[in-house]
């Protein structure tokens, strides 16, 4: 066991120090391009992807290592550092966090799943379909990780056959991913465009015009990953059993305020009498009202304040990327981009974003991205809301590699599926999110 420990601290020191090794190596070739400022970005960014992705130190670690190295390298002063982790798209998600809490601690997520299931027909295609829309509407208000975790051990126990179970376990990665982008709280990438938006006096978003925009989307993708994970199944039969449904009364009180919620949301956007983030938090706040709410304080401590410190993150990449002008100096180089069609232009930020997911943080990749995309659209002949938009989007489709993303990686987790099974289906969703996007963006955002 003592070696083992040994072991793990070894690898843990050696992703360290590749991780500063990547990153001089970054400074040193951004050196000759940029000024040492915006060098010193490039590499504390290249440092943190990396800390991420090979997870030396814990998550929350490094999202907060910004404070101490931007002023460090004169690149952001500590309080224009410090002031994006308390930004009001945070709050909006503690908010929906703790609501989000609440019904798990009912297992109200559990009745959601088991309707839903029961609507669909008992064979392949319609179970397929069932957990993929299922998942894709739990994570568009649990996190994704919660959702495939809940719905995983569910598609393994429907069946034994492997062919349908390895299409089973994707269509619940798949969903939660596609369901992430249903609303403003699904995913980080979407909290970090909102808060962005918000600090460059950019029209926003209300949590029911985001919705407007991204159901059409989703509900086409689910369509069209479903059917065809169900291709190729005709031959194989599967038996459900009909369980029926009663609610007790605290997930019946929960359902009623989730109503209310949605109502309220939907009233301010009409009538903009506060804002989505004051909604979520008076709501979320709301679930510790004894008689009423569902929480303790003991409960809070399931709030994910990594994620949260990430988000902060995320904002001062955006931050210093602007305060450096490097956004700028980059948007510069892609200026030539600038003369092509929109359609054209949004392709290839589709698809850059998109393929790029794959490797890296989604929430890492579109804080870098937003900044150099908001100059690349301010030079160009299009809607800067809408490549934004797009670029946000897209960094929710990772469908080819079990290290994109937490869904894709319980998946990968389950045993049943290899990495080419996978990629195979990916590469392909990945290519039709990219067009799909393309086109609802032009004809319908």
């Amino acid at each position: 066991m003592k070696n083992l420990s040994l072991n793990n601290l070894s690898n843990e020191y050696k992703n360290i120090i590749i991780s500063l090794l990547l990153a001089l190596m970054g400074f040193f070739g951004a050196s000759f391009i940029f000024t040492t400022v915006q060098a010193s970005l490039i590499s504390i960014v290249i440092l943190l992807v990396a800390l991420w992705t090979n997870a030396a130190l814990p998550l929350g670690v490094v999202s907060l290592l910004p404070i101490i190295l931007f002023p460090l390298l004169d690149i952001l002063s500590t309080k224009a550092t410090t002031t994006n982790y308390s930004k009001t798209i945070i709050f909006l998600f503690l908010g929906g966090f703790l609501i989000a809490i609440a019904v798990e601690k009912i297992e109200l997520h559990k009745v959601i799943a088991y309707k839903l299931l029961s609507i669909f027909p008992k064979n392949t295609r319609g179970i397929i379909f069932a957990l993929s829309i299922t998942s894709a509407l739990l994570s568009s208000l649990l996190s994704n990780t919660t959702t495939a975790l809940l719905l995983m051990s569910i598609a393994l126990f429907l069946t034994d056959v492997k062919k349908l179970k390895i299409r089973l376990v994707l269509a619940v990665a798949y969903g939660a991913s596609i369901g992430g982008i249903i609303t403003p709280i699904g995913t980080p990438p979407n909290l970090i465009l909102m808060g962005f938006l918000e600090d460059n006096g950019l029209e926003k978003l209300s949590f029911i015009s985001w919705m407007g925009k991204t159901i059409p989307l989703a509900a086409i993708m689910l369509i069209i990953v479903s059917y065809i994970l169900s291709l190729g199944l005709k031959d194989v039969k599967i038996d459900i059993e009909d369980k029926k449904i009663i609610l007790n009364n605290e997930q019946k009180r929960m359902k009623n305020i989730l109503l209310l919620l949605v109502i309220t949301l939907f009233a301010n956007s009409v009538f903009k009498f506060s804002s989505d983030a004051t909604i979520l938090l008076s709501y979320g706040l709301f679930m510790f009202f004894p008689q009423v709410g569902f929480l303790k304080w003991d409960d809070s401590k399931k709030i994910p304040y990594e994620v949260i410190f990430l988000f902060g993150a995320g904002f001062s990449i955006a931050a210093a990327f602007s305060a450096t002008g490097l956004a700028n100096s980059i948007s510069g180089m892609l200026l030539s981009l600038t003369n092509l069609s929109p359609i054209i232009l949004i392709l290839i930020v589709a698809s850059m974003i998109t393929f790029t997911t794959e490797v890296t943080s989604n929430t890492a990749l579109i804080s870098i991205a937003l900044p150099i995309i908001y100059s690349l659209g301010k030079a160009s002949n299009i809607d800067t809301n809408l490549i934004l938009m797009v670029a946000t989007i897209c960094a929710s489709y990772a469908f080819m590699l079990p290290i994109a993303t937490p869904p894709n990686a319980i998946a990968m987790s389950s045993k049943v599926l290899t990495i080419k099974d996978m990629a195979s289906y990916g590469i392909v969703f990945n290519l039709i999110a990219v067009l799909l996007t393309t086109a609802v963006a032009m004809l319908l955002w």
